[in-house]
Order: C-alpha cells, then sequence, then structure tokens
C-alpha cells in the first residue's frame, strides 16, 4: 500500500511540473510571437498647405535675394506648421529694358495687377510675394514670410486630392470651407532651372530658379454653396521641360477675396 501511495504521488508531482512546463513554454511563445509582430506606426495628420507666390523677372536687379527666399521656403520647409507650396510667376514688363526673361508672361503681370486692386496699391513691384492671396510684402523679407505661412497655416483648407495616369490628371476636392465663388486653378511648375543671363540688370549673373510656372490653367469653378469639385484634365507637356523636375499645383481662390481656400500639390 505503501509503495502504491508513493507511486501515485510521484505521478501527480511529475504532472504538476509537467503542467507547469507547459504553461511557462506557452508564455514565452505569447511573449516572442508579440515581440514578432510588426509595430504599427503611430498616425500621423498631415500638416496644413499654404500658397507663397513669388512675382519675379530675370531683368530686376533686386529680384535675385526674392528668388533665394522661395528656394529656401520650398526646399528647407523652415515653419514647422505648414506645408509651403511655392511658385514664381516671371512677369514680361522688365523685358523691355534690357533682358527678355524666357518664363516670363503677359499673363502673370495680369494677375499681379489682380493682386494690387486687392490690396489697393497704387503700383505693382518686384520682387512681390503674396501668401494664401491675403498678405503682400517684399519677396526677400524671410521674416515677414515666415510670419504670414504661420499665420495663414492656421485657416482650414478643402481637401485636394490629384492623381496623374497616362498624362491625365484627375482631381477631387472635397470638404471645402465657408468661401466665395471660386476659381481652381492648375499650375505646372518646373524646379532646377538656371539661366546665364547676358544683359540687363543681372548682366553677367547666373540664376537658379525653383518653381518657375510654366502654364496656369482655370480647370473649373467651385460656387459659393459647393464643397465638392472633380475634374479631369489632360497633360500637354512642352519638350522643353524636365518632366522629371515638374510639380502639378491645383489650388482654389476666390474670385473677389483672392483669398486661398485650399492647394496642394504632386510632384511628377
Amino acid at each position: 500500500m505503501k509503495h502504491i501511495f508513493i507511486f501515485a504521488f510521484a505521478v501527480m508531482i511529475s504532472g504538476l511540473l509537467g503542467c507547469a512546463s507547459q504553461s511557462e513554454t506557452a508564455t514565452a511563445q505569447t511573449r516572442e510571437t508579440k515581440q514578432n509582430q510588426p509595430t504599427k506606426p503611430a498616425e500621423t495628420k498631415a500638416k496644413p498647405t499654404v500658397l507663397v507666390e513669388l512675382f519675379t523677372s530675370e531683368g530686376c536687379s533686386s529680384c535675385p535675394p526674392a528668388d533665394r527666399v522661395l528656394s529656401q521656403l520650398e526646399k528647407q520647409q523652415p515653419n514647422g506648421n505648414a506645408e509651403i507650396i511655392t511658385l514664381a510667376l516671371h512677369v514680361d514688363y522688365w523685358n523691355y529694358l534690357g533682358w527678355k526673361d524666357e518664363f516670363s508672361s503677359k499673363q502673370f503681370s495680369e494677375r499681379q495687377s489682380g493682386y494690387a486692386e486687392r490690396f489697393k496699391l497704387d503700383s505693382i513691384y518686384t520682387p512681390q510675394m503674396v501668401v494664401d492671396g491675403q498678405t503682400q510684402f517684399v519677396g526677400s523679407n524671410l521674416g515677414t514670410a515666415q510670419k504670414a505661412i504661420s499665420d495663414s497655416a492656421k485657416n482650414q483648407k478643402a481637401n485636394i486630392e490629384i492623381s496623374n495616369a497616362n498624362d491625365k490628371l484627375k482631381i477631387k476636392i472635397t470638404d471645402a470651407p465657408a468661401h466665395d465663388d471660386s476659381y481652381v486653378w492648375l499650375a505646372i511648375a518646373e524646379d532646377d532651372l538656371r539661366t546665364n543671363v547676358r544683359r540687363g540688370e543681372n548682366g553677367g549673373k547666373t540664376l537658379d530658379h525653383v518653381s518657375v510656372v510654366r502654364e496656369m490653367k482655370l480647370l473649373g469653378n467651385l460656387a459659393a454653396a459647393d464643397k465638392i469639385f472633380e475634374s479631369e484634365t489632360a497633360l500637354q507637356l512642352n519638350s522643353n521641360w524636365k518632366k522629371e523636375n515638374l510639380k502639378f499645383v491645383v489650388f482654389v481662390q476666390g474670385v473677389n477675396s483672392k483669398k486661398i481656400f485650399g492647394v496642394s500639390k504632386l510632384d511628377n
């Protein structure tokens, strides 16, 4: 009887040790499984976008410093609370003073005149920087630019989705904030351009440019009561443009207020 009891006790101890071993193994396996699972990245909220336009000219000796400020805003993105989207619009009214700017357009001069009317300016000038269609100042003033960008980043903007398939650009705008009747614009801009200026105020200088607007076209209208807009447009790119340096900027701008209610870009 004593032998039977000892044998039963040994079996019981062995079973308990086996259960403990299995429990420890299962715990270890669970711990290892959790450790090997990929960590889900924290979701980051996209920064608000701000549009910065620079009216400039290769024929203006005051413009190269402003061109460098625009380049700094574009490449360094110094305002941590906003994504800065830049456009350089070369005006044509300097072309008759010794040097014809190949990037210039009468359309851009007329656009600047519209801002002069909005800001009640006596005349237009270069270099002029305009932030979100609401603030204007001398384009070489980086400090003023950063403050204007920070202020504009607080404003609600529409959500703009841009996609490019087989040189067909699709645009979808949703959640537009309260706005007046607005235009929807597409600007095709090119980075990393360089010009050796031979005459005029910048004669003998080599000028580097970013975000040079090659074409600006009207995609449609967004009525004051509308919050959604969709469009598709075929891209006709000039063979002289470097496709790898192009970007497509879509923005919503009030017809009368000139305020930017949404802006986004797609790199080519």
